[in-house]
């Protein structure tokens, strides 16, 4: 290969001897960056969004972004302490937009954990309350295949499995985020965000959405303590199973059940989001399953119960598969496609560099000095190839002896080839994410599933399948959560070093705290019971899809198959409108994804969601700016007071203190 000399015009070279003398701001070395209080916070906060976080999975399977939620409540409890202190005389700390990003990274890694972790999908898909709700008697689904959850080894999973991520793909961080300069949406708006906080005018408008968010919070909470005092025994009583629209509609799960959880979600979401998730519960609950119930005695058999897999039961669950799984194999192949034809353009790009010949003015001058400084800080604390390199092959190596103990049907040589391919998998996710913010964790998690449930065949293929679902979510998950906060640390001049610290950090918090607020869960309520508030929806699906893998198709239900080959590809041939038609168009096309989820579960929560678009809605046409500086408070502080009311709940639950009032409705009766 040879070498080209591309001419520089002078101005240019006077522009960049200038760019020194503008004044930079100081940054604090990466150590004084991470502080005593910052991890404090970082463990507070990171405890409550990780009850959010099993709430959501537990009830739903829909988790939005928390990421505001947690860098207001990061900057106002810091801010706060910092404030009592100096009160008091204290000489304090100043409280860095960095220490700020350090306290949002850990809290991230470890919420993160409480999805990843698979307490609401493959791990407890594994315990024997889904296993007997599939039925002992059906075809491939093995008592040998049982695991039920235990706080020791659900730790000690999680923290065999969830580092290697974080040094899969650390080398890269500067291919990532400098020269392919992906944007990690995400990344990008949380820095953006904790900029702002730190200049006049961004901190004030902090203390008002700190404000708004602890005004909403407390309105959340005392609602939902307000609303247990009616909800009786059982889950058939209180404001959550309130006839909105009438008795007719609530048999068919539409009704409004005033949570504030869902209406928050619904303010969060986006507005196709949240059409989409009440056009699948309309398509579903209003037309496809009294239409497959009208076939009862035909298509199966008439005298079996609500969640036999047999009956209609089994056709909610693998129509709601085919659909998840036709959205995500679109996606996937999409991103892929869109990986290769950017690095590809990438590279010739780089192949030839333009000839720049202007002069340089004061702004340009300050916007190159700027990205001088960001380039400078991210590259300094350097963490080298071979540490990270040697880190990933020695858990690698602790995870392949380990895994099988945990696991016995998922041999050392399966973990292993898992090793070998997931770091190409974790590019792969890291970049798409970089690119179009969409983190197909839970896709390749199905396709790590599929495969090694196949291999193993019906030996302990289920539990095989589930465990190495973990292994792949747990890499590609937080290989995309610390490329994105890198982007985030480079764009607020964090070090890359501190970035990694801290997500280490994170992660060792959630590998303890996710699974502790998860037992919090499993000791005080009926996890699973598909008639009870906790229904725990990919536990089952998840399941089924590692049967599924190792029996084929031959047991489901008439029709069944034909229905599932139906609808995932309607999820193809929907995504692909997405994508070619004009936005103006494609804007009102629903996402088969978020279409899929009430199939299984129920059109309740999708009418509380659209009553939050709704609200977001009006709104926007009343005061848009308002709604953008406020929504995201008002959202968060609603699901947040949510969230807190499960722990009393939980501990009045565990010593059996039942709620005294049974607030029940049903037809009037005529004498």
């Amino acid at each position: 290969m040879g070498s080209e000399v591309v001419e520089v015009s002078e101005p240019l070279l006077s522009g960049a001897d200038k760019i020194g003398t503008v004044v930079s701001e100081r940054v604090p070395e990466w150590k004084e960056q991470i502080t005593i209080r910052g991890l404090a916070v970082s463990a507070m906060l990171g405890t409550l969004f990780c009850i959010i976080t099993h709430k959501l999975n537990l009830t739903v399977g829909i988790i939005p972004s928390l990421n505001v939620g947690a860098g207001l409540l990061g900057f106002f409890f810091v801010k706060s302490w910092t404030g009592f202190l100096s009160g008091l005389g204290f000489q304090v700390k100043p409280f860095t937009k960095q220490e700020n990003t350090v306290i949002q990274t850990c809290v991230v890694a470890c919420y993160g954990l409480a999805f990843s972790g698979g307490f609401g999908s493959y791990l407890i898909a594994m315990d024997e309350r889904t296993y007997n709700l599939i039925g002992v008697d059906y075809p491939g689904n093995r008592a040998e295949d049982v695991k039920n959850p235990g706080l020791l080894w659900m730790i000690g999973f999680l923290f065999v499995v969830s580092f290697l991520g974080l040094f899969s793909l650390v080398p890269l961080r500067k291919v990532m985020v400098m020269d392919y300069k992906l944007t990690y949406p995400s990344g990008t708006a949380t820095a953006m965000l904790i900029n702002s906080f730190h200049t006049n005018t961004g901190a004030e408008l902090a203390g008002k959405q700190v404000k708004c968010l602890g005004k909403y919070l407390s309105i959340s909470l005392l609602w939902s303590g307000f609303k247990w005092f009616f909800s009786g025994i059982g889950d058939s009583c209180g404001f959550d199973n309130f006839p909105t629209f009438g008795l007719a509609l609530f048999k068919s799960t539409f009704y409004f059940d005033f949570s504030p959880t869902y209406v928050g979600c619904g303010l969060i979401c986006p507005h196709i989001v949240n059409c989409s998730v009440l056009l699948g519960a309309i398509i579903s609950w209003g037309f496809l399953w009294p239409f497959i119930s009208s076939h009862s005695g035909d298509w199966y058999p008439a005298n079996l119960g609500s969640n036999d897999f047999k009956g209609l039961y089994g056709y909610k669950v693998f129509i709601a598969i085919a659909l998840i799984l036709g959205d995500g194999v679109y996606n996937l192949i999409k991103i892929i496609a869109i990986t290769v034809k950017e690095m590809s353009n990438t590279g010739t790009k780089q192949s030839s560099l333009p000839v720049v010949n202007e002069v340089i003015d004061d702004d340009t001058l300050k916007k190159l000095t700027e990205q001088r400084q960001k380039d400078e800080i991210f590259l300094k604390d350097r963490i080298p190839s071979w540490f990270a390199a040697s880190g990933y092959v020695g858990l690698a190596a602790i995870s392949t002896a380990t895994l099988p103990v945990i696991y016995p049907p998922l041999k050392w040589y399966l973990v292993l080839c898992s090793y070998v391919i997931a770091p190409a998998l974790a590019f792969c996710n890291s970049y798409g994410t970089g690119l179009t913010d969409w983190n197909l964790t839970s896709t390749y998690g199905k396709i790590g599933l599929f495969i090694i449930a196949s291999l193993v065949g019906s030996n302990g293929g289920v539990l095989a399948g589930l465990a190495a679902c973990g292994v792949m979510m747990s890499i590609v998950s937080t290989a995309a959560d610390l490329m994105q906060d890198f982007k985030t640390g480079y764009l607020t001049l964090s070090s890359a070093k501190s970035m990694f610290v801290s997500q280490l950090v994170g992660t060792a918090m959630g590998c303890v705290i996710a699974p502790l607020t998860f037992w919090l869960y499993w000791t005080a309520f009926d996890i699973g019971s598909p008639d009870g508030p906790y229904k725990a929806p990919y536990a089952v699906i998840f399941r089924e899809m590692a049967i599924l893998g190792v029996e084929g198709f031959s047991e489901l239900p008439k029709h069944c198959l034909a229905l599932c080959c139906g609808f995932f590809a309607a999820a193809l041939v929907v995504n692909l409108l997405r994508d070619v038609t004009p936005k103006r168009v494609s804007q009102f096309i629903p996402i088969p994804m978020a279409m899929a989820v009430p199939f299984y579960i129920g059109a309740y929560f999708a009418v509380d969601m659209f009553i939050g678009t709704v609200i977001l809605y009006i709104w926007e046409r009343i005061n848009r700016k308002d709604a953008e500086d406020y929504a995201g408070a008002v959202a968060s502080g609603l699901i947040c007071g949510d969230g807190i009311w499960t722990v009393p709940s939980a501990i009045l639950s565990i010593f059996r203190i039942n709620p005294p009032i049974c607030m029940y409705f049903g037809p009037s009766s005529t004498s």
